[in-house]
């Protein structure tokens, strides 16, 4: 289960915690599944169910119990410990006590422990083939599955997606097993029953019920969740949340509490975007997803406005991947994707999805906004790599390379800003030359505060437009004003990044 402390959005820093550490006694009704070539299908109730025990009695089977066991680092307290032991293992007398040590330890070498975990699951296909989170198998040297009849099969990995958080393993043993199916048609609201079926604490086969909370929480840039009050804890993710009709609407994946038990805020990966990648998983052994090559940040309605593109929506280049897809194809720092193959486009994540979505090696096009004006830039995509955080980009342009001008300051909008000097420049990670001015001191309450700005950060550009001195960064916001704009773009550096945030420039 991914724990989140506190009320903190989803999709800040969470922990993943697999399961639940073995130690609970596992329960379970002694019952002898039969499984036929049908999933389980239950008639729902009509109104407000007067109890879920149909329900949760013929879906059951079809869940299971994972019992994994990892080879993870020693942590630094354990390797503590051991220093500990070694302070004593040269002592006079103290040679009974570890003669059975082995000698041939190295030091440069990871030390391992084996550990214990639990999570939950459930079988989508006759043969045994069984949904998952990634993080419960993550690392995994051995994997059992334990069912509602109390058997104890072992299973095999087909394939994972750590970006999504899914997983599908097999049992190894041959057999007929009880079997679910994803929903992907029905319409779900606020205030519609789930039921939950999983192994909270190593206490499997266990049930809750709930409503769905809220629909299409997002977290990262390939997952929408369920937002369930049906109770999850440690132990429960992988495990199906189901609708009245006993079909599988979401698989639980993360939870939001100050405690590290169910607080009612719990969320489920939704069934359409699990089956499109267990699919993958079933097929590959992996998900094959296209790539562009840019990092980007979403382009919003104010910052369209401050460029004269009202109504307009998409995602800002903010870095282009060397040799990638997209700079091979002529993208650049400050384009503005506005649709992709005439669909158009909301904000980056929904950019994230639909290439990720793309066939590597397909052809594409893509609508932009360029220095004024819209252009299509036909793309080969290519094939999302594993390591693409650690890809070297081009995140600047020679055009951001100014003359520095000395000692000139000025308050504008509610902040002091002064030249930038080489020692600011060597702070924030720029070139010297770059140009950029840098931020002395924010008014409370002024635009620039209300947005953030602090001092120390450094204003780049407005309007994608270079600016090297307080003047320039003046003259920028009185061309806005007699275009009759109310925003202008800033290209801000805050801690070796740049991102680009409407400030807002009305009189006030």
């Amino acid at each position: 289960m991914k724990f989140i402390k506190g009320t903190k959005a989803l999709g800040l820093s969470a922990a993943l915690l697999a399961g639940t550490i073995l130690g609970g006694t596992f329960v379970g009704p002694a019952l002898i599944q039969n499984a036929d070539a049908r999933p389980i299908v239950v008639a729902p109730p009509l109104g407000a169910p007067m109890s879920f025990a149909d329900l949760v009695e013929q879906v059951s089977p079809a869940v299971v119990s994972i019992n994994v066991i990892s080879e993870q680092e020693v942590s630094d307290g354990a390797r503590s410990m051991e220093d500990f032991f070694e302070f004593f293992r040269n002592r006079p007398g103290m040679e009974d006590y570890f003669k059975d040590e082995e000698e041939n330890d190295e030091e440069d070498q990871p030390r391992t422990r084996e550990a214990r975990s639990l999570g939950s699951g459930f079988f989508i296909s006759e043969d045994g083939l069984i949904v998952t989170n990634n993080h419960v198998i993550d690392k995994a040297t051995e994997i059992e599955v334990v069912l509602e009849d109390g058997r104890e099969l072992k299973a095999e990995l087909v394939g994972t997606d750590e970006r999504t958080d899914l997983a599908v393993l097999k049992v190894i043993e041959p057999g007929k097993y009880s079997y679910v199916e994803f929903e992907t048609d029905a319409e779900l609201r606020r205030g519609d029953w789930v039921v939950a079926v999983g192994n909270p604490f190593g206490f499997g086969g266990t049930a809750t019920a709930g409503i769905i909370s809220a629909d299409g929480r997002r977290a990262g840039a390939y997952t929408d969740y369920l937002q369930i009050d049906a109770a999850i804890n440690r132990g429960n993710s992988g495990g199906p949340t189901f609708d009245l009709n006993g079909r599988v609407v979401g698989v639980n994946t993360a939870i939001i509490s100050p405690t590290g038990g169910s607080v009612g805020i719990g969320f489920a990966i939704k069934a359409d975007q699990a089956e499109e990648i267990v699919e993958q998983l079933i097929e590959n052994g992996k998900v094959i997803r296209g790539w562009l090559g840019v990092s980007i940040q979403s382009f919003t309605e104010d910052m369209a406005s401050a460029l004269g593109l009202d109504g307009e929506t998409g995602a800002l280049v903010r870095q282009v991947v060397v040799d990638s897809p997209a700079q091979k194809h002529g993208f650049k720092v400050n384009d503005v994707i506005l649709e992709v193959d005439g669909r158009e486009m909301e904000d980056s994540t929904e950019v994230t999805r639909t290439v990720g979505s793309l066939l590597a090696n397909s052809t594409h096009d893509f609508l932009i906004w360029r220095e004024g004006k819209k252009m299509t830039l036909r793309v080969t995509v290519g094939e999302l790599p594993d390591n693409v955080a650690d890809l070297p980009t081009n995140d600047t342009e020679d055009s951001f390379k100014g003359v520095e001008k000395s000692g000139e300051t000025a308050e504008v909008l509610g902040m002091k800003v002064g030249t930038m000097r080489d020692t600011d420049r060597r702070r924030l990670g720029l070139d010297p030359g770059d140009a950029g001015i840098v931020i002395g001191s924010v008014k409370t309450g002024s635009s620039a505060g209300r947005l953030g700005l602090s001092p120390g950060q450094a204003i780049l550009a407005v309007n994608f437009k270079p600016v090297s001195s307080p003047s320039e960064f003046e003259a920028q916001i009185e061309a806005a004003k007699a275009q009759g704009r109310d925003n202008i773009l800033v290209s801000v550096r805050v801690n070796q990044q740049t991102s680009v945030l409407p400030l807002e420039i009305k009189d006030e």
